[in-house]
């Protein structure tokens, strides 16, 4: 059991501390919120922290809704002995602070790698969500997911695989009818469909107006700042337009350049896509149907090279020729 492998490395006596990525959001807090309850089953009692900020006003209606105990790692006492497990990313990525402690776990359904130094590690990149990891989890004890478990668990699940729609595994389809009809469907609805607020509609206008279609994509540049998450609901909201498979947005954020893509062409991998669009520039990486980005020096950055840059990498892959 992949249970009793974690189990081994850590016991009631450590300190551990259960991280998420520096942005989280549903999915993230749901693994790690569902993880901490799962512990205690050993007497096991483990923090929640992140190493950046929360970004997503619905994220943050999850935390306060479900009181999930998650907080700023900076704002938690860590020593070098305490152990860490991360959910939903993996070591050395770039949106994973590295914090005082030692990484013992790294569990993600990410296409990534685990550094060797990290004994335990449990990455499924075929599964729709990292919730569905955490789930197993609680299936193969037979240990009972209590409600609010349950519902926080199926908001990450419907999440990430955008209400079931890219990147689903059988066992992310067993979680979703084993779990369904043991949530709070109003508060799971409410969070799924109240994404954006009326502050945000400018946004909405301004990719409408500027964007960028060419022959089965759309790219957009937000040179006034747009929230990561806000790229995310763009990105699908462009899919929803019959004539474009695949979305490229960026944004000036923070001193720092932000993207994002969404694709549903196969042959149009959005976390292959990025990648190639980043050397050079910054990092990224992701599923094949949504990834994400970051160029830490907004000057390596300009709009047209890369509006560019990105013509030239679909045109060269099959989907561009069709």
């Amino acid at each position: 059991m992949k249970t009793d492998d974690l189990l081994a490395l850590i016991d009631r006596e450590d300190t551990v501390h259960i991280q998420t990525h520096d942005f989280p959001d549903h999915d993230s807090v749901a693994s790690a919120f569902a993880l901490q309850v799962l512990l205690r089953q050993w007497e096991i009692n483990a923090s929640l922290v992140y190493g950046g900020r929360i970004q997503d006003y619905t994220v943050s209606r999850l935390i306060t809704d479900f009181a999930i105990p998650i907080h700023p790692a900076s704002s938690r006492l860590l020593k070098p002995t305490d152990k860490i497990i991360i959910v939903d990313g993996c070591k050395g990525n770039k949106n994973i602070t590295d914090i005082i402690g030692r990484e013992v776990a790294i569990i993600d359904h990410h296409d990534s790698v685990s550094p060797p130094d990290v004994p335990f590690s449990d990455i499924r990149s075929d599964y729709g969500s990292c919730s569905t990891i955490i789930y197993s989890y609680y299936r193969e004890r037979d240990i009972p997911i209590q409600d609010d478990v349950a519902t926080v668990l199926l908001v990450g699940l419907l999440t990430d695989t955008a209400l079931m729609t890219r990147a689903v595994s059988g066992t992310d389809m067993e979680m979703y009818t084993s779990l369904y009809n043991r949530v709070d469907s109003r508060t799971v609805n409410s969070l799924l469909r109240n994404k954006i607020r009326s502050k945000d509609l400018h946004l909405f206008r301004q990719a409408i107006d500027t964007v960028r279609l060419e022959n089965g994509f759309a790219y957009c540049f937000f040179s006034d700042g747009c929230p990561e998450n806000l790229l995310g609901i763009l990105g699908d909201f462009f899919l929803t337009v019959s004539e474009i498979r695949f979305v490229l947005l960026c944004a000036r954020n923070d001193g720092r350049v932000n993207l994002s893509a969404r694709s549903e062409q196969p042959e149009w991998n959005a976390g292959v896509v990025i990648r190639r669009a980043l050397e050079g520039l910054g990092f990224g990486g992701g599923h094949p149907d949504m990834a994400g980005g970051v160029i830490e020096n907004p000057e390596d950055f300009d709009s047209d090279q890369m509006y560019l840059r990105l013509r030239g990498i679909l045109e060269s892959l099959p989907a561009g020729t069709a």
